[in-house]
């Protein structure tokens, strides 16, 4: 009589390798095995913040700033009329506006206030010589009084009104030269102070 022998207690008796009903997927079982959770999906990236006007300053520093500004341009009032030159105080209030209410920004620095200003009413003499005066020359050095101000790395923009005054009026080279630097340096010097008096810093940079 034969016997039919016993199964293999070491092999399977189960269904085969694949996963059974209700068996969690591989994936799945070797992630709970790891402890960890499956990844989340990256949230969308916030919205840039639109920018928004500057912030009021401390009542201290406006006083002071307005005051300092106001003093610097009487002077250059004075000493225009003095010298019959007073086509120079609109270039030169925008300039004093940008160093004592924008002291940190490039065209607010002594390089930019002297070198841009000086430059300026050197291109408009320049296209004075070769154009004669008008409002076409001064159209003229007006747009190339910024690109060698660009060229110079001497950033300022109230200057190109500078060299938009010599083309229109044709002054005294050396004299509106002179008081050119002259006020230019003024406005550096009430700057200095006003940034001392208000705990400022200025300038940023020299040269």
């Amino acid at each position: 009589m034969t016997t039919t022998p016993a199964p293999d207690a070491t092999l399977p008796t189960g269904p085969g390798p694949g996963p059974g009903p209700g068996s969690a997927p591989a994936p799945a079982l070797a992630t709970a095995a790891a402890g960890t959770a499956p990844s989340a999906v990256p949230a969308a990236a916030a919205a840039p913040r639109r920018p928004g006007p500057p912030p009021r300053p401390r009542p201290r520093v406006l006083l002071l700033s307005t005051a300092g500004s106001v003093a610097a341009l009487l002077l250059l009032v004075a000493v225009g009329t003095v010298l019959d030159r007073p086509l120079l105080v609109p270039p030169l209030a925008a300039s004093m506006a940008l160093v004592a209410g924008a002291p940190d920004l490039p065209l607010s620095q002594p390089r930019s206030v002297l070198g841009g200003q000086l430059l300026s009413a050197l291109t408009g003499f320049a296209v004075l010589t070769v154009a004669g005066p008008g409002l076409w020359s001064a159209a003229v050095a007006g747009g190339l009084a910024l690109g060698v101000m660009s060229l110079a790395r001497t950033p300022h923009s109230p200057a190109a009104a500078t060299a938009v005054i010599v083309a229109v009026a044709a002054p005294p080279f050396w004299s509106f030269l002179g008081l050119l630097a002259l006020a230019c340096l003024l406005l550096v010097a009430v700057g200095l102070g006003a940034a001392r008096a208000t705990g400022r810093t200025y300038p940023a940079y020299w040269f």
